[in-house]
């Protein structure tokens, strides 16, 4: 299916804070990831897209985020260490947003991979497909930031 206005519209609605997240992930600056984030859906409405399910639409769209957040930092080289603001348009559980900070916190090879896998639900499988990286790649990214993950928790803990 081809996307019209009426598409675009639902299609912004249902994904524009997926979108946002999986942006402010690798950016994290508000204005840069909202820049970004308008850019990926001009994209998606100047686009030709031809999707076959609101899955595929999803990824396609999250693959594009991802590219453009790749050119943003080979452009920027400017990583601002913000806090997660207030407003950010995810639904986050109170009791989860300290493990956000930490996540948010690992460097960028776990940090997406993580968000990716526990906080969009996407497979070992859809996430080496999203990030062009082997399987096996994405399984030792997820280890690895679990345990930077854990080691980070246990030191707030003994705080």
């Amino acid at each position: 299916m081809k996307i019209s206005q009426d598409n675009f519209l639902e299609a912004y609605e249902k994904y524009k804070n997926t979108v946002y997240s999986v942006i402010f992930n690798y950016v994290q600056n508000i204005d840069d990831a909202n820049d970004l984030q308008q850019e990926v859906f001009i994209k998606l409405l100047n686009s030709d897209v031809d999707y076959e399910t609101d899955e595929h639409l999803k990824a396609w769209l999250i693959r594009v985020a991802i590219n453009m957040c790749k050119n943003h930092s080979r452009r920027s080289k400017y990583i601002s260490g913000e806090t997660i603001p207030e407003d950010l348009p995810y639904e986050v559980k109170e009791e989860d947003i300290d493990v956000l900070s930490y996540v948010i916190s690992l460097p960028e090879k776990y940090r997406i991979p993580v968000h990716l896998y526990y906080y969009e639900e996407y497979s070992i499988k859809e996430i080496g497909e999203l990030l062009d990286m082997p399987e096996s790649t994405v399984k030792i990214r997820l280890k690895r930031g679990r345990e930077k993950l854990k080691k980070s928790l246990l030191k707030e803990e003994l705080a």
